[in-house]
């Protein structure tokens, strides 16, 4: 039975549907954003109406962005001869929170997975292929996450690009930092006893 009339009910049944959102940590956001209508609600409105009308994909890369190509396809002080290969948008933004990579970038859009009926024509692997053939890629980082799925789709990727001349490298796997052995899964520990290098 609903406490609230229908125009709350429905924000909280959108607000539920995001990632980490259940029913009742959306309860709690809305009421959050009621009892601050003017300081959070309004200005937050107004931003998603913004997004609604502006937010666009990067035909370069796959980033989500407010102009196409984006930002970081129209930044000139990038090494355009490195990118980095990475599953979804989230992935792409976490590497540059950490500000690792000075490169460009390359969004595939999922993984290969037989069990969800993912082939390659599904990602943006073919795109992928064009830019390296244009003859400016020196590298390919493959950032994929290490799992069965992400690690298949890497091997794929590195199969199209043999001949091509271009270097393909893949992220380390193995002991976080901060990280003690006496936490990590045995799959976490084998790939950071076969990574190792000189000290």
């Amino acid at each position: 039975m609903a406490v609230t009339g229908p125009e709350i009910e429905r924000l909280i049944q959108l607000l539920s549907k995001l990632p980490g959102l259940g029913p009742r940590s959306a309860r709690r956001a809305v009421l959050q954003l009621i009892k601050k209508k003017e300081t959070l609600l309004a200005p937050l409105a107004e931003a998603m109406a913004v997004a609604v009308d502006k937010a666009c994909i990067c035909t370069i890369c796959g980033n989500v962005d407010t102009q196409d190509p984006c930002t970081i396809c129209r930044d000139g002080a990038r090494d355009p001869s490195a990118i980095c290969v990475v599953e979804d948008v989230g992935d792409l933004w976490a590497l540059e929170r950490a500000g690792v990579h000075k490169g460009r970038y390359h969004v595939l859009g999922g993984v290969l997975s037989a069990l969800d009926g993912v082939g390659p024509n599904d990602l943006h692997i073919g795109a992928l292929i064009e830019r390296v053939q244009k003859g400016e890629v020196k590298e390919i980082i493959l950032a994929m996450n290490a799992t069965v799925d992400g690690q298949t789709t890497a091997h794929y990727i590195t199969d199209r690009l043999e001949g091509t001349g271009v270097a393909v490298s893949r992220l380390a796997h193995g002991v976080p930092v901060g990280g003690e052995l006496d936490y990590l899964d045995d799959g976490t520990l084998a790939a950071a006893m076969k990574s190792r290098r000189p000290f």
